[in-house]
């Protein structure tokens, strides 16, 4: 039987893009594919380098105003999208493509802390701000409004008393390593049954 899958899109450093094509190194079902970016100076470029995995940047016009990204992934055989810190909103064309097989992560709780705007430091930011007592990470399915489809699954830390946005931001990436990999694993093999 053939693998399934995945495409990662990341605008960042990609530390998650680089998580989870570890995580499904060598795994007998699934493997990461393709490592997609809409910034040509995103480190994830490297990451995905030095990791052997094939990759391509595209710009905002190709993205919303044409499907050139939809028929590199359709041409690539990709079964999952996985977006891991990527800050575009998807266009409705990809998301119909992959209704139920695109999953994001956001590093708050959500439905608290989501939306445009709303995304890595920022989130920290307003969560400390606000004086909540925990904070977390939700890993949902993508649909047309920004932080709002299905979750799949969460997970919390406790913020103390002298907690800054950045000793905040360490702690989410402890749960996002260890959660993210897993939940797509997890949902990816569901799905398949």
């Amino acid at each position: 039987m053939s693998k399934i899958k995945i495409a990662i899109f990341a605008s960042g450093s990609g530390t998650n893009a680089e998580q989870i094509t570890k995580y499904f190194a060598g795994h007998a079902q699934i493997e990461v594919s393709l490592i997609l970016s809409n910034k040509p100076t995103a480190y994830v470029l490297e990451r995905a380098k030095q990791l052997g995995v094939p990759s391509q940047v595209f710009d905002r016009s190709t993205f919303y105003n044409s499907e050139e990204v939809l028929d590199l992934l359709k041409k690539e055989g990709i079964d999952f999208v996985i977006l891991a810190g990527f800050l575009w909103l998807i266009p409705g064309y990809l998301i119909e493509a992959y209704r139920e097989k695109m999953i994001n992560i956001h590093p708050a709780l959500l439905p608290k802390f989501g939306g445009k705007g709303m995304y890595g430091d920022h989130v920290h930011r307003a969560v400390v701000a606000q004086g909540e007592s925990e904070s977390g990470i939700t890993i949902h399915l993508v649909d047309e409004v920004y932080d709002n489809g299905r979750v799949l699954c969460q997970a919390k830390v406790v913020l103390e008393a002298h907690e800054t946005p950045d000793s905040l931001a360490k702690k989410i990436h402890v749960l996002e390593y260890e959660y993210f990999p897993k939940t797509i694993e997890s949902f990816i093999t569901e799905s398949m049954n």
